[in-house]
């Protein structure tokens, strides 16, 4: 397996098991739903593979999942790894002391945080997430991470929404950015 440049087969694997759910959350916005995926058992563990193979070598610290599908490929890839997790919540999830971040996305406004305490300066950092489209969580995430001194060694997601221009504006932070399919 070749983590730079998956290989067409496990991008179709994934790509195909995405399905498309329009005006979900609202009106005029394609839900890309992730379910069928991660109930496909083969195809799972070929993404966490794929995954593993890219960051194995990486001396990574940390994995951070985003709210909320970001947990699932983060705490199994962190499992993988052998390494801590930490989720970067909604506003007001969680129960001790946090820092903030807010961001516009594509259908609104909102804020992220993680605790405090959950990473320590200079840790190697890796930021997950199902999904970027405009990128606003992924950046409020890389702001937090730098916020509390961590070190993002790359940003992920499984799929990228290019003509909505977030890993345009992740790269403009100098962060780098790898997704399994562009849709």
């Amino acid at each position: 397996m070749n983590a730079q440049n998956p290989s067409i087969e496990t991008v179709n694997l994934v790509r195909g098991l995405i399905r498309d759910v329009p005006d979900w959350p609202k009106p005029g916005i394609l839900f890309r739903d992730i379910t069928p995926l991660i109930q496909d058992p083969l195809a799972f563990r070929a993404l966490i593979d794929l995954f593993v193979y890219r960051y194995m070598r990486r001396r990574l610290d940390l994995i951070v999942g985003i709210d909320a599908r970001g947990f699932i490929f983060g705490s199994a890839l962190a499992y993988a790894l052998n390494v801590g997790f930490v989720p970067v919540r909604k506003q007001g999830k969680l129960p001790s002391q946090t820092v903030g971040q807010s961001y516009s996305l594509e259908y609104g406004e909102a804020s992220v945080e993680l605790h405090a305490d959950s990473v320590k300066p200079g840790q190697r950092v890796l930021i997950i997430d199902d999904l970027v489209a405009t990128g606003g969580t992924m950046l409020a995430a890389i702001k937090l991470l730098q916020k509390l001194g961590g070190n993002v060694i790359e940003a992920a997601a499984i799929i990228d929404l290019p003509e909505l221009g977030g890993s345009a504006e992740i790269a403009k932070t100098e962060t780098p950015f790898f997704s399994i399919c562009r849709m």
